[in-house]
């Protein structure tokens, strides 16, 4: 088995990235890095950067690139990231990719970031994401598209009347495409140009997803 290394786990709202995230932390042994839990851990624990990551969200202002650059850097210092980790939300701008791959080329035993991007089509994932709903009580999630309640709107183990998330309507996620889209396009350019970018098809069974995956990884660590 290869060493994965620093791997970027990219693709849109809906495809799956959590679940594919989780999939390759079993098979390579490595820890997934997110850097929304880093910032609730760091805040929750009362750290130097959380406490001032607290004050700036405190205030209502955007957390910014160089102290979650500063979080990142203190977690890969762990030693369960020697053989590699998968990066979920980092980086997501180009100044952060920038960093990243400066920081990485500093440390002679580390392997460049590679990136996979996950692609699924544009009307899948609108289905996906508008067809969700779930249960209040249970928190069991139907799709009434694919995984439809056996009573239309209702859990089928509490009887609850189930609901949508206010961000899984059609115009929420249109709008999170677009901005997905305008941050990410500039770091798989990057990375792209660096030959250190695949994209893999991101329909199918879990299990064949995860393997494209892996299989990409190998293809680019060659």
């Amino acid at each position: 088995m290869i060493v994965p290394g620093p791997i970027l786990l990219l693709g849109a709202p809906g495809v799956g990235k959590g679940t594919q995230a989780k999939e390759l932390v079993q098979h390579w042994g490595i820890p997934q890095i997110s850097t929304g839990d880093l910032l609730r851990a760091n805040v929750a624990q009362g750290t130097p950067l959380g406490k001032t990551a607290k004050e700036i969200m405190h205030r209502g202002e955007l957390v910014p690139d160089s102290l979650v650059n500063e979080m990142v850097a203190v977690r890969l210092q762990q030693p369960d990231t020697v053989k590699g980790y998968i990066l979920d939300g980092f980086p997501r701008t180009l100044a952060q990719a920038h960093w990243l791959d400066g920081r990485l080329s500093t440390q002679t035993e580390a392997l460049p970031l590679v990136a996979v991007s996950i692609q699924v089509d544009y009307n899948q994932l609108l289905r996906r994401i508008t067809g969700r709903r779930n249960c209040p009580v249970c928190q069991t999630i139907y799709n009434i598209y694919t995984k439809p309640p056996q009573r239309a709107g209702f859990c089928d183990v509490e009887g609850a009347a189930l609901v949508q998330r206010a961000d899984d309507t059609e115009k929420a996620f249109a709008e999170r495409m677009r901005a997905y889209e305008a941050q990410t396009a500039p770091v798989i350019e990057h990375y792209r140009e660096l030959g250190r970018f695949i994209e893999v098809p991101g329909d199918g069974p879990i299990a064949a997803i995860a393997a494209g995956i892996v299989a990409a990884v190998e293809r680019l660590r060659q």
